[in-house]
């Protein structure tokens, strides 16, 4: 069903049956919009990814109103009795506990099914880690891929860092601090040491921290320090007219999987030989 979004009455936000999505502070509380405050105030109920966080921000910005756990774990249960409180005509906002909703919290699926009772969804725009970091790193910001958080298991895992190491647009991921170590070093291993990357941390907040350098010296910055906070990573693309360094991980690695799917050791070397612009002997050592 097709929904269609009016921009005559804005100013008498926030509107029966409308699904408001929120962006909310990342850190700063002097980020929130005033729009996003009215939105608060005003609207019927507030579903939040953890009431006992939203209630904080409620709290220090002096407002009242109802609000749901709206989460993972909660979330088939609750999309069909709110998709019924919109019908009914009531206004409801959707926040994550900071920035912007949908991105890497829930609230996608409840979006498509409200989308699809043909209800409005309109967003109220907010902080975005993934941008605030992006554009203080000084990379190329006009096309990048955002990952999020890396997947856990192994093989997906390494999927997604191969992709990284072999895209020729800046990279944006989510990782948790106890985890970036980890992180620094499958970096290292995909893309090699000498790749330009930037760690943000604790971004708006009084100890945020941008440290700019390649993974060599990052590796060197985080040993054996504590890290705390939410941690943003910019990771520059691949310099495709780079060939004076030959990534043998990466090489291996695609070529035992072109094996592993029925080619030849000699046929899956030709192939990326050809692929890399290299000679097939080198590929077919690495054997």
């Amino acid at each position: 069903m097709s929904t269609k979004t009016s921009l005559s009455h804005r100013n008498q936000e926030p509107e029966n049956s409308v699904l408001y999505l929120v962006g909310t502070p990342i850190g700063n509380l002097d980020d929130i919009s005033l729009r996003a405050i009215k939105i608060l105030k005003n609207v019927s109920l507030i579903a939040c990814e953890d009431t006992r966080q939203t209630i904080k921000l409620m709290n220090k910005l002096g407002i009242k109103n109802k609000l749901i756990s709206f989460n993972d774990h909660n979330s088939c249960k609750k999309i069909p009795k709110l998709i019924n409180d919109l019908k009914e005509g009531k206004s409801i906002a959707l926040v994550s506990d900071a920035g912007m909703p949908i991105i890497c919290d829930p609230g996608e699926d409840l979006v498509k099914n409200v989308k699809s009772n043909g209800i409005d969804v309109i967003c109220i725009p907010g902080p975005s880690a993934a941008l605030t970091a992006l554009v203080s790193s000084g990379m190329a910001s006009s096309s990048f891929n955002f990952e999020g958080f890396l997947p856990k298991k192994k093989n997906e895992r390494e999927k997604i860092l191969f992709k990284i190491c072999e895209s020729e647009k800046t990279t944006v991921l989510f990782e948790s601090p106890h985890r970036l170590n980890r992180l620094l070093e499958e970096l290292k291993e995909f893309c090699g040491g000498d790749r330009e990357i930037q760690v943000s941390r604790e971004l708006t907040k009084k100890f945020e921290e941008n440290i700019y350098d390649n993974i060599y010296g990052l590796i060197e910055t985080f040993r054996g320090r504590e890290i705390i906070g939410e941690i943003t990573v910019v990771i520059k693309a691949r310099n495709k007219l780079k060939n004076s360094k030959i990534n043998e991980f990466v090489l291996k690695k695609e070529l035992n999987e072109l094996i592993t799917a029925g080619l030849s050791l000699s046929a899956a070397s030709s192939y990326l030989a050809k692929k890399k612009n290299l000679k097939k002997s080198i590929i077919y050592n690495l054997h």
